[in-house]
């Protein structure tokens, strides 16, 4: 364990909010099947609560988070969440002043280079960062992308919607 000296305050948060989490906690028997048999993509930023937001109880569902919630790169995670874990439906939920949004696989690779220099941009080579320049149309084009991937069966259900961080809000993007 880390000695109290040696934590830093998020690391001592950390410690001393998950001692009163399991103080409280009576969930140690949930399957780790999703009883509601879903799972959410969207992305990791710190404004969005997916529990509250989305009504998701413990045990409910997946969520899957990752930078501009893509699902692309969530892909690896569905294929289990579906062919082993029984999930059937699928929720891609994008929001509102995403920092992927607008900007460039270029911009990002300039931006490690400068900060942590070429090793670390040659580590990444090759990377796509998945950006995308509208936010509806990015929507879209991860539904599409999973509805055509041949790794999601045909009968697993998925929707785009996008959140709002100012005001909380979701709603559905069609297709």
């Amino acid at each position: 364990t880390i000695q109290q000296q040696q934590q830093t305050p998020n690391e001592a948060h950390l410690v001393q909010s998950n001692l009163e989490y399991a103080r409280r906690f009576h969930h140690g028997g949930l399957s780790h099947i999703p009883a509601k048999k879903y799972a959410i993509v969207t992305c990791m930023d710190c404004r969005i609560d997916p529990a509250a937001a989305f009504g998701i109880s413990l045990g409910d569902a997946h969520v899957i988070r990752n930078a501009g919630g893509s699902a692309r790169e969530a892909l690896r995670s569905l294929v289990v969440s579906q062919q082993l874990l029984q999930t059937n439906e699928v929720f891609v939920i994008k929001h509102t002043h995403c920092g992927m949004m607008g900007i460039t696989n270029e911009e990002i690779n300039d931006t490690v280079e400068k900060n942590l220099g070429q090793e670390a941009l040659a580590e990444l080579n090759g990377l796509d960062w998945l950006p995308f320049a509208d936010l509806e149309q990015g929507v879209r084009d991860d539904v599409k992308f999973l509805e055509e991937s041949k790794a999601v069966p045909d009968a697993v259900h998925v929707s785009g919607w996008v959140y709002d961080v100012e005001d909380g809000k979701v709603h559905s993007v069609g297709l």
